[in-house]
């Protein structure tokens, strides 16, 4: 079980939750979960919400492969008024913002956020961790080798999974040392790896749990499904859904999903399926 203070209100964790994404850009690589639009946001988050999602997490920079980075400013113009929209139109659920930038997180708190998710864990933006720390607000720390625009070049590992870890245990020790309490990781699938490297770290997913941190996957519709599968991201659903069971076998607390309603199902069922383990 984890204990995660939100800027006040306090998230247990002693069933795996549901964060469902916000994606304000135009350039998703799943062109279906944008919503750029304020409306369109707060109407997806309702939805969201209402089907089980515990976090909403927002994000106006694309990650994806290759993507081209936009400025702080230009990310500020689209998330902070769906941030301020959404946290009016729910008040009661709790807002991740998807940022590597510091100033974007430090706004974005300001009018409802409180959770930082950092692709980058804190390495494009020299300012990221002690802004966290000075917040006080969960961090979500990922692994990436470069940035979104290179990291498919950089996929090189002596060993994949003790390269990650060994990333984890300094970042982990870091973030304790500035002063941030609740550190949240993600191994970053399809951040800097093959997708031989992303099964890998599926398959040794619950080696990390020694580091006692709740264990967020991101694997909704990505290209180690749907490449595999031969198919499209509209097309990766229940390939999503046979991985997100994997991932919460080995371990994982947290899934950042496209699909509310389908990955709640799987948690219904990974809860009867563990309930007497």
């Amino acid at each position: 079980m984890y204990h995660l203070n939100c800027k006040g209100t306090l998230l247990c964790i002693d069933t795996p939750i549901i964060m469902g994404i916000i994606n304000a850009t135009p350039d998703s690589f799943y062109a279906t979960s944008t919503a750029t639009q304020v409306a369109t946001a707060v109407n997806r988050a309702k939805e969201m919400v209402a089907a089980g999602a515990i976090i909403i997490d927002i994000g106006g920079q694309s990650t994806k492969p290759n993507a081209t980075p936009i400025g702080e400013n230009e990310e500020m113009e689209r998330v902070l008024p769906i941030v301020t929209a959404i946290h009016a139109a729910l008040p009661e659920t709790i807002l991740s913002i998807d940022t590597y930038y510091a100033s974007v997180a430090l706004e974005a708190t300001k009018l409802g956020a409180s959770i930082v998710n950092d692709v980058s864990a804190g390495n494009i933006d020299g300012a990221m961790l002690s802004t966290v720390a000075k917040l006080q607000t969960p961090y979500i720390c990922m692994h990436m080798q470069g940035t979104p625009a290179t990291m498919q070049s950089q996929t090189a590992h002596q060993d994949v999974v003790n390269d990650v870890l060994q990333f984890f245990i300094s970042k982990i020790a870091l973030c304790k040392e500035l002063g941030i309490k609740d550190v949240i990781v993600d191994v970053g699938f399809g951040f800097g790896k093959t997708i031989e490297q992303n099964y890998t770290l599926l398959q040794h997913l619950k080696t990390f749990t020694m580091l006692d941190k709740p264990i967020l996957t991101g694997i909704s519709r990505k290209s180690m499904i749907y490449k595999a599968l031969q198919c499209t991201p509209e097309k990766a659903l229940n390939g999503t859904s046979a991985l997100h069971m994997a991932a919460l076998l080995n371990g994982a607390s947290i899934l950042r999903v496209h699909d509310v309603k389908e990955a709640a199902e799987v948690v219904t069922l990974y809860n009867l399926l563990t309930a007497n383990k």
